[in-house]
């Protein structure tokens, strides 16, 4: 529920009716992977929301248990294929993480439109990471969209017996990783347009997300703790570097404890990156910059704090995660995970000129950025009470959440509808009567279209299935739960029409994936489309700015 920190009544204390809760199991038992392979094999992608081969109760009536089976895809021609176009004429963005790639599937038809693999231009060790797309007025024509790649290393964190760094395949340059790929689909098939990474010396490799007027976009990377904003190039020109900023943490305790370096407060030092002269380029490609040897997983910093990262300067990590883009005002926010506190810049000044803090126990008013000297501001935290990770503006711009993890599993909510961030303030926390302890803990968030629900998906521990729960945004309260939706949830993405939410699930990178729908309104669990790979991000490709900020601009 919400909790009201004016009142001090308790986030856990149940209010309201119980919400609704989904379970994806039916009487022959779990839906698994199993019964979703063996529905493709009879023509899953023509029938899963009811096309006309199906019975009216479509797919997943069969999967919860009805006895009714729906009848077998007709011919595979194309003329003759069977449609979904219930979910939209629309163009559905995937990264494949490990597998190095990006794929465009057609939820029309269910055809994949174009896909393309970064080994096959020399990167030995791509792991495609987050993407986010510009407008196409027609997406079947033609589109672009950047998309980040880890650091190379990241690929020994999930327990594969592989001998890639035995192969020399980590080094040099091209298999470090933190390339930042343009790619453009020109109607027919993908083609690598640029590297961002090469093109201007910045090498990052997380979340990159589309300023609201399309103009330009940023990138983050938390083990280098570097926030990049470009501005825009089309086709074959180059992408320049609006500015990049560097955070480093100072701890009050540095010598002590390990975790008291974090949790005994200290002070944020933003410093502005600058280009070399003689190059003209900035210096932090591939693992130049990085202060920890891989990356934090989702709900990980307790790793860096108990010293179970390596790195090469862990004590200042600050954890610059993500960066998003208020819907109306010039105003961008990035994360810093290790004290679920935002930094707002203002894009007309690219200067921090706020800084709020998500955690119950730590001020609910904006925190000062103070300016120390030419290109270096400081913000002093007295009290660090826990991580955060992920976070999002409402598309109306009205409020602003962020995900507090490991010491706390809750949500902060801000008013943030002031176009000075200073002014912005804390009003409440959410907390799910689940998230108990430091897991199942709450991960990715959406918005509907107008703002009125919060979906927020619901990490567990390997292999469990993650959860989505459903947030009414006027009472703060769970209204709906749909459990054992897939195995590590990760990003979703509403239909601009409105009907549909797509969740996207990755395996941990080894166990299953695939996207699970449901529709918007009614909450009602619609089904699951195949999708192929370690996917760890999802977009629809937007049509005009209006649907940009429904898409990876506001939130991650």
């Amino acid at each position: 529920m919400f909790d009201d920190e004016s009142t001090n009544s308790r986030a856990d204390t149940p209010s309201g009716p119980a919400p609704k809760v989904t379970r994806l199991y039916n009487k022959y038992g779990p839906v698994d992977r199993r019964k979703l392979l063996r529905a493709v094999t009879t023509g899953i992608v023509g029938t899963i929301v009811g096309a006309r081969s199906a019975n009216a109760t479509g797919l997943f009536s069969w999967l919860l248990g009805d006895s009714d089976s729906f009848v077998p895809a007709a011919s595979a021609a194309e003329a003759e294929a069977l449609r979904i176009a219930t979910l939209g004429d629309y163009v559905w963005l995937t990264p494949t993480k490990l597998g190095g790639g990006v794929q465009a599937q057609d939820l029309a038809t269910g055809k994949t439109m174009a896909w393309i693999e970064y080994w096959n231009y020399g990167d030995s060790c791509p792991i495609a990471h987050h993407l986010a797309a510009f407008p196409s007025q027609d997406p079947r024509k033609g589109f672009e969209f950047v998309n980040s790649t880890q650091g190379g290393q990241n690929v020994l964190i999930y327990g594969i017996p592989t001998q890639i760094r035995e192969h020399g395949m980590l080094d040099p340059l091209w298999g470090q990783g933190n390339q930042i790929y343009r790619v453009g689909f020109d109607g027919q098939q993908m083609n690598l347009l640029e590297n961002v990474a090469e093109t201007t010396g910045v090498g990052l490799g997380v979340h990159t997300v589309i300023f609201p007027d399309a103009t330009g976009f940023s990138v983050c990377d938390g083990q280098k703790d570097i926030v990049a904003f470009f501005k825009r190039a089309t086709g074959n020109n180059k992408t320049e570097v609006i500015e990049a900023f560097r955070f480093d943490w100072i701890g009050n305790e540095p010598n002590g404890l390990l975790q008291d370096n974090w949790f005994k407060g200290g002070k944020v030092r933003i410093s502005r990156l600058v280009k070399a002269p003689e190059t003209g380029l900035y210096d932090y490609r591939g693992t130049k910059g990085n202060k920890l040897d891989w990356e934090m997983v989702p709900m990980g910093e307790y790793l860096a704090y108990t010293g179970q990262l390596p790195g090469d300067s862990v004590k200042t990590l600050t954890g610059a995660d993500n960066c998003v883009h208020h819907p109306i005002h010039p105003l961008s926010l990035v994360t810093l995970r290790m004290f679920a506190t935002g930094v707002v810049f203002d894009r007309t000044s690219m200067e921090p000129l706020a800084c709020i803090s998500s955690p119950e126990g730590t001020t609910k008013d904006s925190i000062p950025v103070k300016k120390i000297a030419d290109g270096i501001w400081e913000i002093t935290l007295d009290n660090v009470v826990t991580s955060g990770h992920e976070c999002g503006f409402g598309p109306q711009g009205k409020w602003f959440t962020m995900t507090n993890n490991t010491r706390q599993n809750s949500m902060g909510v801000f008013d943030c509808q002031d176009r000075d961030p200073r002014n912005w303030k804390r009003v409440g926390v959410f907390k799910d009567s689940h998230w108990v302890g430091s897991t199942p803990s709450p991960f990715h968030i959406t918005y509907s279209m107008d703002g009125s629900k919060m979906f927020v998906s619901e990490l567990h521990q390997k292999p469990a299935k993650s959860s989505i729960i459903v947030v009414d945004t006027n009472s703060w309260t769970t209204i709906k739960r749909f459990e054992n939706v897939g195995v590590d949830t990760q990003t979703m993405h509403v239909t601009y029409d409105g009907k549909y939410v797509l969740a996207i699930f990755s395996g941990f990178q080894r166990l299953e994936c695939g996207t699970f729908i449901f529709t918007q309104d009614t909450l009602e669990p619609v089904g699951y489309i195949p999708n192929f790979g370690g996917h760890h991000d999802c977009v629809i490709i937007p049509r005009n700015n209006q649907e940009l900020i429904h898409s990876r601009s506001t939130t991650v």
